[in-house]
């Protein structure tokens, strides 16, 4: 029986100051502000950009195309997706296929919840298991699968 073995790794990555990060974790080529904190059992793949002052727990996944404003809190076990299956299937390694999304300031993501390709204005409130689909324009507070406002 033969296997490989790939460590959990934390390469490339251009920190701000105060940066708090709790392994183990899998973080490469990516940006993390000032002031932030990372948990443990977290991804955050190449190209991300995670603003100052924002707080990411454990367990989350923070895929390539994903920029994350100031002030935000993501919580447990949050999936940010860029690949949406357009063709029926996974776009795998080819990244033209996937598309991004931005999340703005003062954005709290509740435990849980799934975010695809989107943009998300500021001062917004994701309910823990809610499911966005669309851009959120207006501040507020969302939940649901699909997500809708619900203030």
């Amino acid at each position: 029986m033969s296997f490989q073995s790939i460590q959990s790794t934390i390469r490339d990555v251009t920190f701000g100051d105060h940066v708090t990060i709790v392994e183990p974790c899998n973080l490469y080529e990516c940006q993390i502000g000032d002031h932030c904190f990372i948990g443990p059992f977290v991804e955050i793949q190449k190209g991300v950009i995670v603003g100052n002052r924002t707080k990411v727990q454990s367990h989350s996944f923070i895929c390539s195309l994903v920029t994350i404003g100031q002030d935000c809190f993501i919580g447990h076990g949050v999936i940010f997706v860029n690949d949406k299956f357009q063709q029926g299937k996974p776009a795998g390694g080819d990244p033209s296929k996937w598309q991004k999304t931005v999340v703005g300031n003062h954005v709290s993501i509740g435990s849980n919840a799934t975010i695809l390709p989107v943009t998300i204005c500021d001062h917004v409130v994701i309910g823990a298991g809610a499911v966005v689909t669309k851009d959120i324009t207006e501040p507020g507070v969302y939940a649901g699968n699909p997500a809708v406002r619900l203030s």
